[in-house]
C-alpha cells in the first residue's frame, strides 16, 4: 500500500513538473544588417563609426605635442603594432596614429567634424583613406570616394593651414584584374590631381608592394590588403625619402 502511494506521488509529480516548465527558448535568427545603399553624398556626409577611438585621440591630444600624423584606416592602424620597428623610427618626431580599422572617408570627417584637428600643428600630416570605401560598399563610385577624400583633404588644411600634407595613393589590394584593384586606381587617377594645391604633395607607392605580375605577395599582404612587418618595412623606405624633406 505504502509503495503504491508513493509510486502515484511520485507520477504525480513527474506530470506537475512537465506541465510546469517553460518552453524550450526558440533561438531567433539574428537580423541581418542591411546596407543603406551609396549615393553620391554618402561619402562626404560626416557619419559616427568608433566613438571609443576618437575619445582615445583626444586623450592623445591632451598627452603632448604632435608633430607628425597618421590620418587614416586600418592600414594605418595597425602599423604600430605589426610594424614596431619601423614606426619606431617616427618617434623622434613626435608621431600620432589617427587610423581607426574599417574607416571610410565619412568617418574620418566626422572624426575631425568632433575636434581631433582643433589646436593641432603638426608638421606634416600623412593621408591614405578611401580602400573601405570601394571594399566594404559594392555600389560606391571611385568619383565619389575620391571626393570624400577632397573634403578629407580640404578641412584638414582648413584646421592646420600651416601643416604640410603628405597625400598618399591608396595601397592596392587583391589581384592584379580583381575589380577592386580597378576601383582603387580610379581613386587614384583623381586624387592625383589634389597634389597641385598649396602644401599637399602626392605620393604613390603602390608598385613598391607588386611583384613582376602586378601581385601582391603574401608576405607582403598576407590578405593582399595589410601589411605585414615586411610591408610597412616597405612602405616606410618607399615614402621616407618625401617625409624626410617635407620634415626638415
Amino acid at each position: 500500500m505504502v509503495w503504491a502511494l508513493l509510486g502515484a506521488l511520485a507520477g504525480w509529480a513527474g506530470v506537475a513538473s512537465a506541465q510546469e516548465a517553460p518552453p524550450a527558448a526558440t533561438k531567433k535568427p539574428a537580423a541581418k544588417r542591411v546596407q543603406a545603399p551609396r549615393t553620391p553624398e554618402s561619402a562626404v556626409t560626416p557619419a559616427p563609426h568608433v566613438p571609443k577611438r576618437h575619445e582615445e585621440f583626444m586623450k592623445r591630444k591632451q598627452a603632448g605635442p604632435i608633430g607628425l600624423l597618421f590620418i587614416g584606416d586600418s592600414i594605418t592602424d595597425f602599423w604600430p603594432k605589426r610594424g614596431p620597428e619601423t614606426w619606431a623610427k617616427f618617434q623622434p618626431y613626435q608621431v600620432a596614429d589617427f587610423g581607426v580599422s574599417g574607416d571610410r572617408t565619412e568617418h574620418v570627417l566626422w572624426r575631425i567634424d568632433h575636434g581631433e584637428l582643433d589646436g593641432l600643428k603638426p608638421k606634416v600630416t600623412v593621408i591614405m583613406i578611401g580602400t573601405n570605401n570601394v571594399g566594404q560598399c559594392k555600389d560606391e563610385k571611385p568619383q565619389w570616394a575620391a571626393n570624400g577624400v577632397k573634403k578629407i583633404l580640404d578641412q584638414v588644411r582648413e584646421k592646420m593651414p600651416e601643416t604640410k600634407v603628405l597625400l598618399l595613393a591608396v595601397f592596392p589590394r587583391g589581384k592584379a584584374d580583381s575589380e577592386l584593384r580597378k576601383k582603387v586606381a580610379d581613386i587614384n587617377d583623381i586624387i592625383s590631381k589634389y597634389g597641385d594645391e598649396p602644401n599637399v604633395t602626392y605620393l604613390d607607392i603602390g608598385k613598391a608592394f607588386l611583384d613582376e605580375n602586378g601581385e601582391i605577395p603574401r608576405d607582403v599582404m598576407a590578405d593582399s590588403l595589410h601589411p605585414t612587418a615586411k610591408g610597412y618595412q616597405m612602405w616606410y623606405d618607399a615614402m621616407w625619402p618625401t617625409l624626410d624633406k617635407m620634415l626638415k
